[in-house]
This record gives C-alpha cells, structure tokens and sequence, in this order.
C-alpha cells in the first residue's frame, strides 16, 4: 500500500492545506491550489497523467495519513469536513469507471 502523509499541525488554512499537499502528493507545477485541482490529481493515480508522484497499480490504495489531525480540527474543521467529502466523492469516481477505490483516509 503507498503512503503520503500530511502534517495535520501544518495546515491552518486552504492555503497551508495546499502546500503540504503538494509536498506530499508530488504535484505538478501547474497545480491551481484549489479544492478542485486536487480532486483533479488525485483523480489519475492509476493513470499514466503524473498527476502525483504515485502510479497505483489496479488494486492498490493511496493510504492518506494525517498526522496531528486533532489539530488540523481544530484549526479548520470546515477543511477536513470538505477532504474527507472529496476523498468519498474521488473514491466513487472510481468505482464509476468499474475500478476499486483508491483512497484511505487515516486521521492520527
């Protein structure tokens, strides 16, 4: 199973959110720092797009662990409301296109 994780004590903010998100996913240069664009990337991690510095293969999942996500509550639960949602809305995207999901959300 791949890993990336977040540092949930880092991310204060969408903002923060998004640049621990690109230092964990590996995305591309081109990437909005928006919610959109990274519903977007993590959309293609079975695909040959390199959206992201993983390439699943069939089955396998991207285990995303936030760390300090006591904190990351705290800080802006509103954003972990919206990547949770978005973590179940990229997983049945998947499912959509007869694959299995490809996301676990793991809050430590």
């Amino acid at each position: 199973m791949a890993v990336a994780e977040l540092n949930g004590a880092a991310i204060v903010d969408e903002a923060s959110f998004h640049l621990e998100s690109r230092r964990a996913f590996g995305f591309p240069e081109s990437y909005a720092d928006s919610i959109d664009a990274w519903v977007d990337c993590m959309s293609y991690l079975r695909d040959e797009e390199n959206m992201t510095k993983f390439r699943l293969k069939p089955n396998e999942v991207l285990e995303i662990v936030i760390t300090d996500a006591d904190k990351l509550r705290a800080a802006v639960p509103d954003l972990l409301e919206e990547i949770t949602f978005c973590v179940g809305g990229i997983n049945e995207r998947y499912e959509d296109y007869g694959e299995k999901p490809a996301l676990e959300l793991v809050l430590r």
